[in-house]
């Protein structure tokens, strides 16, 4: 009888995951980083948890019912015990909750497969890894064992997070690193370390140092482990809208433990990159990453210390390479065709961590730590830039938190106060004039970069401190059992933007098919304001609070159920003041309008009311309707958290970055005039901005002459004064299984992102229209001044995923593990943009008049890793990713009528915007041409004994084993006549590629 009815659990458990397979990874609900264990056991005791490592002990106590909850934990091994017969010794995971039943029976019940061994001085034990299965989020655990065998390209620890169905890790061509889900840009996803949220406020990255960057935004060494949410996650978690990524930091034990690694690769170590194979040689690169940690009691049982050093050196190929039309690549100046091939990007980074901690009773504990990044590198080289276009840039990210836990049988509270200091500074190597080259009939697509603009030189930053505090019951009872969390949280930073400089001018040349033109068709120059600053501030403040209920009501059902409430105010954008001289200008005679047409009236013809953007001081602001419900539930179908359905519903606010704020202070302080000369392929009407070419002009004084005492070619930029802050929505549905020792997950995710901000160019003809005889109006700017570029929340996104996991997670016994993640996309925008981090669009009138395409992301994704204990010391690991091609979004101009009237995809100059896959480029082991991306990635360690506790480590990665070309730029033929190419996009065979060529690094260590 009892085998029958497991066999029809088993059956209908199938079934069902069948069932939702065709409509729906693993799931959590959880604090920002610590750990909760509730359960059963006997009635009216003590139930107590001490960390078999640091010696610290939790405790609470059970009600007249028997259910109990364990919150605050850190990550860890404990012994818990409920008295006599209970004890059990277990494993917890970052931000997960957890079940453990503490009744005699099920303590006995205990089995060794599922165990662990555990070293504890000279006691050998068994602990077992609890499973988060009850909960409603969308995510899964990255744990320390993934993080050492798995095989690495780099020592970013967030390298792993795509082992998660839904989440992307790229390394692009220049070596800088990118996380992001689905649709959303990198910018979306917040990265939180021991609870404390990283994000960037002013640049895009997502976190503190990752714009545009190699380098690493933590020591990887000083990760213990981490877990990814892509959605669906609690109230707690602030400022995303996209994927939460949650960390837990290693500390000091009640022993001495320490690592020392080094390890190297250089050219002679490498495969050529397509453009070196080309171009018959090699640039030469090397990669150096090196540290140490180590940590320890301070006290036994009560205070420990730990500290941790990254530091990396990198000399990085790169391909020089355009883009664009590619029929217009061999009309370029010969001495720029002269710059296309193999570069280097040097770069070098120290990263340290410092942890502190402290538990002067077992009700409290106290934790001090810091990081310090600082890093210098050599980048703007690559996709449509040459060697001349370098930058040279500084990023620095600085980081202090204190805080203290207290906590009783019925309830924990954690003060936190925290500070950070982060500066991005690049500036251009090559001083003066450069020069660009675009395409002549579409303007807006650069074909490659010569030289420097003004806007090379930046620096941009945030500073300043943050206090929190969070306060979670865990002893409340009505229709079953609750975890009650509630905090606050105040942020005041200062927010810091210069966009600008004034030492560089950058002239464009139209290339066409006879060739380039002789003379720029327009120059973009600084021109500093005397005696205003050029650096725009802000004190930022934030406010946060949120509410979230864990219910259990029985072995089956759990609601997992929240909400949270984020207020912000920015006060450069609120308190600004658009200046008079812009309003009377908006006021006076349209030069090119009848009498009587002012400028406002011009726009007003063409849909752009200037009053939404005059900002008085006093007419704009905060939002205060950011109300975040977040909801979710799973129900246990047998009670024994094996076969877990799941599902949830929620909002999250994410924040407008400051870089796209500043531009109203910045532009009209330290402008970068843009003006205009007449030449055959891009004519101009003559006017203030538009000239006649005169080579005097190659020069930067002479230019700021030409607009001395005017505002002649000077950009202004204006924001909505209903500027709204941009939000997903997010609807989850699936099922979790255990079938043997594999832990599966399948789930249907529906993501809607809204209101991302997004920049159009206002300007306008007289008539109101925005296109004439095929081109947009940009020598049509504001009267005395240049182009008007306005600010909208208006950018969206839409994306259905299909998300599909298995896992065999390490044990002893057993000896390996394994773990697939399957990632299904169905994801459009409405941008033709590739970059999407890009805040720019110029293609049509207005965001609104852009068709929804493909979004840049690979329909098809697959990353699977093992690992296995070999014999004689060793250990190996691999990885293999496949995914299909990422689209190309442009605008594809081969023909098409130019009516002056935008319809559909089609503008007014008769340009398509488009989203076109190219042809996969290989195999693998069968089926044709479907890869965009393929990387085998193996590793093999040697670990041998030195002497006493001091053990050493030989590796060996070798990464794209196979030396597959992982192409990341195209090459773009769109047709003629009106018909669009069949093979309009392919690969470009000779740029750059994601990831790298094959690659042999060698690692080198000491532990004890």
């Amino acid at each position: 009888m009892t085998i029958q009815r497991q066999k029809s659990k088993r059956l209908l458990a199938v079934a069902i995951g069948l069932a939702m397979a065709s409509s729906v990874p693993a799931i959590t609900w959880a604090q920002s980083s610590d750990a909760t264990i509730r359960g059963q056991g006997p009635a009216d005791v003590d139930v107590v948890a001490k960390n078999t490592a640091t010696g610290a002990t939790r405790r609470t106590h059970t009600d007249k019912g028997g259910s109990y909850a364990l919150v605050g934990l850190p990550p860890g091994t404990y012994q818990v015990n409920a008295g006599p017969g209970t004890e059990r010794t277990v494993t917890v995971t970052v931000a997960s909750v957890f079940t453990l039943n503490l009744t005699p029976q099920q303590a006995a019940a205990a089995t060794p497969a599922e165990a662990n061994a555990k070293e504890l001085g000279t006691i050998s034990v068994s602990a077992t890894t609890l499973q988060e299965v009850k909960t409603s989020e969308v995510g899964s655990l990255v744990s320390l064992r993934q993080i050492e065998t798995t095989p690495a390209a780099s020592r970013n620890f967030l390298e792993f997070a795509d082992t998660v169905p839904g989440m992307v890790f790229t390394r692009d061509s220049n070596g800088n690193t990118s996380l992001r889900s689905g649709a959303q840009a990198s910018s979306n996803i917040n990265v939180y370390i021991d609870g404390v949220g990283q994000k960037n406020y002013v640049l895009p990255g997502g976190v503190t140092g990752q714009n545009n960057s190699q380098g690493n935004p933590f020591p990887q060494l000083a990760i213990a482990e981490y877990k990814v949410i892509t959605s669906n996650y609690k109230a707690e978690y602030d400022q995303l809208s996209s994927a939460a990524v949650t960390a837990e930091t290693k500390s000091g034990t009640n022993e001495f433990h320490g690592d020392v690694f080094g390890s190297f690769t250089n050219t002679a170590m490498r495969a050529k990159t397509p453009s070196e194979v080309a171009d018959a040689k090699k640039a030469a690169s090397h990669e150096k990453d090196y540290g140490f940690d180590f940590g320890g009691p301070i006290l036994k049982d009560q205070a420990h210390f730990y500290i941790a050093y990254e530091g990396k050196e990198f000399n990085s190929p790169i391909a020089v390479s355009p883009q664009g039309d590619s029929t217009l690549w061999p009309k370029l100046p010969q001495s720029v065709q002269n710059e296309f091939g193999p570069a280097n990007l040097p770069f070098k980074e120290n990263n340290w961590f410092g942890k502190v901690d402290w538990e002067p009773t077992d009700r409290d504990r106290i934790e001090v730590s810091g990081k310090y990044r600082n890093e210098n590198a050599i980048s703007g080289i690559g996709s449509n830039s040459t060697a001349n276009s370098a930058l040279n840039t500084h990023n620095t990210d600085k980081r202090f938190d204190i805080r203290w836990d207290h906590s009783t049988d019925s309830w924990f509270n954690r003060l936190q106060a925290t500070y950070e200091d982060a500066v991005y500074n690049p500036s251009p190597i090559e001083t003066g004039y450069g020069a660009a080259y675009a395409q002549y009939n579409n303007q807006n697509q650069l074909i490659i970069n010569d030289g420097s603009s003004p806007l090379s030189f930046q620096n941009k930053g945030q500073k300043g401190p943050a206090i929190s505090d969070d306060f979670t019951l865990n002893d409340v009872q009505w229709h079953g059992d609750h975890v009650i969390k509630m905090g606050v949280k105040f942020k005041s930073v200062k927010l810091t933007a210069q966009d600008a400089g004034d030492t560089n001018a950058l002239y464009t040349y139209a290339v066409g098919p006879n060739g380039t033109e002789s003379m720029p068709y327009k120059v973009q120059f600084g021109n500093p304001t005397p005696g205003q600053s050029p650096v725009a501030t802000s004190r930022d403040k934030q406010f946060g609070t949120y509410i979230q209920d864990d219910w259990q009501v029985d072995d089956h059902w759990t609601f997992n159920l929240g909400v949270r409430w984020d207020y912000e105010e920015t006060p450069s954008y609120l308190n600004y003041v658009t200046p008079a001289g812009v309003v009377a200008a908006f006021n006076s005679q349209d030069p090119n309008a009848p009498a009587g047409q002012t400028y406002a009236q011009t726009l007003a013809k063409g849909g752009v009311n200037i009053n939404d953007y005059i900002s008085t001081g006093n007419n704009r602001k905060a939002k205060k309707n950011e109300i975040q419900p977040r909801i979710g539930f799973s129900n246990d179908l047998f009670g024994d958290e094996e076969h877990v359905i799941f599902g949830g519903w929620g909002r999250s606010y994410d924040r407008n970055l400051y870089e796209s704020l500043q531009v109203e202070q910045t532009k009209s302080v330290l402008s970068q005039p843009t003006l205009f000369f007449n030449t055959p392929l891009v004519p101009c009407a003559a006017g203030p901005t538009c000239l006649a070419w005169n080579p005097a002009y190659l020069s930067i004084p002479a230019l700021q002459a030409l607009v001395a005492n005017s505002n002649a070619g000077k950009e202004v930029d204006m924001v909505n004064n209903n500027l709204k802050a941009p939000y997903s929505d997010q609807l989850s549905i699936g099922m979790r299984n255990k079938i043997g020792e594999w832990n599966t997950s399948v789930a249907f995710v529906n993501i809607k992102s809204h209101d991302g901000i997004v920049y159009t160019l206002g300007n306008r003809y007289p008539d109101g229209s925005f296109w004439k005889n095929g081109s947009q109006p940009w020598s049509y700017g504001i009267p005395g001044y240049g182009s008007l570029i306005i600010g909208n929340s208006g950018l969206k996104t839409k994306t259905n995923q299909f998300l599909i996991s298995a896992e065999k997670p390490y044990t002893v016994d057993s000896h390996w593990s394994a773990s697939f993640a399957y990632t299904y996309t169905n994801a459009v925008q409405n941008n033709d943009n590739n970059d999407p981090t890009d805040q720019y669009a110029f293609d049509f009138s207005k965001i609104g008049s852009y068709p929804f395409t493909n979004a840049g992301v690979a329909k098809h994704r697959l990353v699977a890793t093992g690992s296995l204990d070999g014999p004689w010391g060793f250990v190996f690991g691999a990885k293999l990713t496949l995914a299909t091609p990422i689209p190309d979004l442009n605008l594809a101009c081969y023909g098409l009528p130019a009516t002056g009237v935008e319809n559909g995809s089609v503008n007014g100059a008769g340009c398509q915007s488009v989203s076109i896959r190219p042809p996969g480029e290989g195999r693998f082991l069968v089926g044709g041409k479907v890869f965009g991306y393929r990387d085998l990635d193996l590793q093999a360690t040697k670990n041998f004994k030195i002497w006493g506790n001091f053990n050493g480590y030989v590796r060996i990665d070798l990464l794209n084993a196979f030396n597959w070309n992982n192409y990341k730029e195209y090459v773009e033929n769109w047709g003629s006549n009106g018909v669009l190419n069949s093979r309009a996009v392919i690969y470009n065979p000779v740029g750059d590629i994601t990831g790298y060529p094959r690659t042999l690094k060698v690692t080198a260590g000491i532990n004890f």
